[in-house]
């Protein structure tokens, strides 16, 4: 991105992390970007991918160090002051208020309760395939993302769903993935891709009860299509 003094208004505007952020989602920035997000600004010489570089290397880019910093320590960093070592920590506290309640009991029980799990597949750009894990009691024990691209060009291998299923160790599993589209109607891609999973599910003993398909604020559930 450019030598040592070069400044954000300096870089090809479709590498600058805003306007990456705004065409790609937020999900294709690097952690340095997201940290210069944050930021707003560097300081005479180095821009804010610079100095959200130096608080990285600072950290071992270890992001779960830095959630715990204080104030004080990362303004001693380089070019933090007041008011950008509280804009990172609000968003760094933010983040583990969100992660701590995603770690309370999540039980689904109905197609519309895997939806409501899975709406923020509906503002990603690629295919993410998803799995719930759960337990006898329909709790959500492990969720995974098993793979992101298209799935007719990147296909979702049984032991890549299953596995984790086993360590969990899981009674039954829910799929989900997205339509980038909006649309989320089954391709043959989609329906072959659940029987195979279906079968190897039977073999294995651990039952899919759903493949949910998110789209833009609509699902579709092949339970309920009658394909499971």
């Amino acid at each position: 991105m450019g030598g040592r003094n070069c400044r954000i208004r300096d870089i090809p505007e479709v590498d600058r992390p805003r306007e990456k952020m705004i065409n790609k989602g937020p999900d294709a920035l690097k952690d340095k970007e997201l940290i210069a997000i944050l930021l707003g600004s560097g300081v005479r010489g180095e821009n804010a991918i610079k100095v959200a570089e130096q608080i990285l290397r600072k950290y071992g880019e270890d992001l779960s160090k830095l959630a715990v910093v204080s104030i004080n320590e990362l303004m001693e960093g380089k070019g933090i002051g007041k008011a950008k070592g509280c804009r990172l920590l609000a968003a760094l506290e933010l983040g583990r208020r969100i992660w701590k309640k995603c770690e309370e009991d999540i039980f689904i029980r109905s197609p519309e309760d895997a939806y409501n799990c899975s709406r923020d597949l509906s503002r990603m750009k690629k295919e993410y395939f998803r799995v719930f894990y759960l337990n006898g009691k329909s709790k959500v024990i492990k969720d995974e993302i098993i793979s992101i691209g298209s799935l007719s060009a990147s296909l979702v291998h049984p032991r890549e769903v299953f596995n984790p299923a086993v360590g969990a160790p899981a009674a039954s599993i829910i799929l989900v993935h997205n339509h980038p589209s909006g649309d989320p109607e089954p391709s043959t891609e989609d329906l072959a891709l659940t029987r195979r999973l279906a079968e190897a599910g039977r073999i294995m003993g651990i039952e899919i009860l759903d493949h949910i398909i998110v789209g833009d604020r609509k699902y579709v559930s092949l339970k309920e299509r009658g394909f499971l």
